[in-house]
């Protein structure tokens, strides 16, 4: 297999496995906050043990999310040498943040979240929960502003030629606001709450299906329905600004995305379907006639640019993308209608007693985690052939004297380890599942043993 091929397939194992974390940390810790905020309100005991056996989840998926993403540092240096040097000027200040502002925070408050439970007080331990949960949202600000910085370039000039052109700074903050990053920052951010929220619902609904922790997991469920419900709805505001964002700086993106080919034609939007790239048309699908157009420019009759007003060189490839961002597109309103007729059958009083609602409850922690995968396919390989929008292409960023076979041997070595993180992360999670949160006996408060402390 081609080299190049065998880079990407590795680059896309290493950080799809890596994100399946990072999202599950944002979500959690604002759901961490919450409750934990509403403990130091109401003093309500079952607050603590909510947000003490969360807070375990939140360390075991913050643990191997670190642990998974310090392999593709260097898998930047040994198999994209030249997009290294290329962007490394740029990279360097943006992780460089990531790394002071972000990691170091919230890794220093972890720690007394964990463990500052009896040793600080209440308002210096949700201090340390704001933080965390801040420092986690922190990380993905800075992530998602070098990602975007490849997708829409901004605030660079070139300099050097050949393999040792690189890109360097000339405005910081126009880097960092490129034409891209706030649009695609809330919309991955949006992704992440309900990929927290739903883990909370699911662990939620299967407490309340086995008839265990009742209490727990109806206060537990309603916390998160309400933040699903939230992050479901803003997701779908910023899914759209996004896409109007695409039309306008990544118009092959957009075309892909619909298997939209003919620049002087209205635009539908597709269902679902097939894309034939050959014969230039999208089979077995439903289309909304000029729903596209009507979505990006409010005017139904106006065309879109086709994917014929690029050289075929210069296109991504086409129905990966359409089927990555159509699933996508499912999901999200999947977890819409099911955030809604949760919180309904709640406010009725029965959400707690319906058992094939609880059962797709149980299992929609796999709609964000999924939506959040594909949907950074549709993003990264609707961006191809370049690698750096417009200026590099994937094919030119390779290092220079990678072999394939390298690439297949640090592949296997990547997937049995990480075969081993994964089975080791669901038998944990499930074991803190299993044990589920601690008894109101065995879990002294935390204000009554300040106050045990005070009196004597």
């Amino acid at each position: 297999m081609d080299v190049e091929i065998l880079a990407r397939i590795q680059f896309a194992f290493t950080i799809a496995f890596h994100y399946i974390f990072p999202p599950l940390s944002i979500g959690l810790g604002v759901i961490l906050v919450i409750m934990e905020g509403m403990y130091f309100k109401t003093k309500n005991p079952l607050y603590e043990r909510m947000t003490k056996f969360w807070v375990k989840v939140f360390a075991l998926t913050f643990a191997i999310g670190v642990a998974s993403g310090i392999v593709m540092e260097f898998e930047f240096g040994t198999n994209w040498a030249t997009y290294s040097r290329f962007v490394g000027d740029v990279f360097g200040s943006a992780l460089a943040a990531e790394g002071i502002f972000a990691f170091f925070l919230e890794s220093g408050f972890l720690a007394i979240l964990v463990f500052g439970w009896d040793k600080v007080g209440p308002k210096t331990h949700f201090f340390s929960t704001i933080m965390v949960s801040l420092g986690s949202m922190l990380s993905a600000v800075w992530i998602v502003v070098a990602n975007s910085w490849q997708q829409t370039p901004a605030g660079y000039h070139l300099v050097g030629e050949g393999l040792n052109m690189r890109a360097e700074i000339t405005d910081f903050w126009a880097m960092v606001f490129n034409p891209s990053s706030m649009e695609r920052l809330s919309h991955v951010l949006s992704g992440a709450w309900l990929a927290g929220a739903f883990l909370v619902i699911s662990v939620s609904a299967y407490y309340l299906i086995r008839k265990k922790h009742i209490e727990f997991a109806q206060q537990s469920i309603k916390i998160a329905l309400v933040v699903a419900l939230f992050a479901s709805l803003f997701q779908l505001f910023t899914g759209h600004q996004s896409a109007i964002g695409v039309s306008e700086n990544q118009p092959a993106k957009m075309a892909a995305f619909e298997g939209h080919y003919d620049s002087s034609a209205v635009a539908p939007l597709y269902l679902f379907g097939w894309v034939d790239d050959k014969k230039q048309e999208v089979k077995y699908g439903i289309a909304i006639p000029g729903l596209l157009s009507y979505l990006i420019y409010g005017d139904a009759s106006k065309e879109v640019m086709g994917l014929n007003a690029f050289r075929p060189e210069d296109r991504p490839p086409v129905n990966i993308v359409f089927q990555a961002y159509h699933i996508m597109v499912a999901i999200g309103f999947f977890l819409i209608a099911i955030s809604i007729v949760s919180i309904f059958y709640w406010k009725r009083k029965k959400l707690f007693e319906t058992k094939w609602l609880l059962w797709i409850l149980v299992f929609s922690v796999l709609g964000p985690q999924i939506a959040n995968q594909i949907g950074w396919i549709a993003a990264e390989v609707g961006r191809q052939p370049w690698i750096v929008y417009g200026l590099l292409r994937t094919a030119d960023a390779l290092s220079k004297v990678v072999e394939a076979n390298q690439v297949i041997f640090s592949l296997i070595l990547f997937f049995v380890i990480y075969s081993l993180l994964f089975v080791l992360f669901i038998y944990l999670l499930n074991e803190k599942i299993q044990h589920g949160p601690e008894q109101p006996d065995t879990i002294a408060s935390e204000y009554e043993k300040q106050k045990e402390v005070l009196n004597h």
